[in-house]
């Protein structure tokens, strides 16, 4: 079940403008995933790496989801420079390492971890009520909003009939093998899956119509940008402008 540990806090990022943040971290991302010049990848790595530390986010949880991500890193360490084309760099036993191909997986690791970051300090810190409201504030489309809204509150719904059905075929003695029996088994248990989450959503449409429910969910949280929210947003516009000039800019200018 996801806990929000993150949404809990005190932080001067923790009470910024939903709006601020969510517009920030997906411009930023966007800045660092289509950058390819080392000082603007480690300059947004340094800039994210500092918003988690301005968050006051337990650094131990937040190494452990970059943890996820860098596992995937090392496989493209182990597997890039060795089929990506280029000039030799150096040799491992008969296979040859290329220069482009390091430097590639270097680039994808900065990026990832730099873009990681950014959503965990920024989008992380609140909830997904807050987030999809501030989705809603900007304009995103309202189903899509709703969608997310509504699935994150019953996914965990889902989860527990899944729990029950699992737990009633171990009760009657399943033992999961690589046979045809046991492939029977899962599709008819994903079936059911289907069938129970099917009935479940049409008794709670019916449910939030007897509430009155016309298509529109209210937040009581009104949203204001203050001085402080004003202050962040010079600065992140500063650190988008610099983390263009890093990347399109010549190096002689500066």
């Amino acid at each position: 079940m996801l806990s929000e540990s993150f949404a809990r806090g005190t932080s001067v990022l923790h009470r910024l403008d939903p709006r601020l943040r969510i517009v920030f971290a997906t411009l930023m991302s966007i800045l660092l995933a289509v950058s390819t010049a080392f000082p603007t990848l480690f300059t947004g790595l340094a800039l994210s790496a500092g918003l988690v530390l301005v968050s006051g986010l337990p650094l131990v949880e937040v190494a452990r989801r970059l943890t996820v991500v860098n596992l995937f890193n090392i496989v493209l360490f182990l597997v890039l420079p060795v089929t990506f084309e280029g000039t030799p760099a150096f040799l491992i036993g008969p296979l040859t390492c290329t220069r482009e191909g390091l430097l590639l997986a270097a680039r994808i690791t900065i990026k990832s971890n730099a873009i990681l970051m950014v959503f965990v300090a920024l989008v992380a810190t609140m909830p997904i009520a807050t987030l999809g409201h501030g989705l809603h504030r900007l304009h995103m489309p309202k189903k899509l909003v709703y969608l997310l809204l509504i699935a994150y509150r019953y996914v965990f719904v889902l989860e527990q009939e899944y729990q029950r059905l699992h737990t009633a075929i171990r009760i009657r003695g399943f033992i999961p093998k690589t046979n045809l029996h046991t492939y029977k088994t899962y599709a008819y248990l994903f079936g059911m899956l289907l069938v129970r989450a099917l009935a479940r959503a049409d008794r709670v449409y019916q449910a939030m119509l007897c509430r009155g429910f016309k298509g529109k969910f209210y937040c009581i949280h009104q949203f204001s940008f203050s001085w402080t929210d004003r202050l962040w947003t010079v600065f992140f516009v500063v650190a988008l402008i610099v983390l263009g000039g890093l990347e399109w800019v010549p190096p002689a200018i500066f």
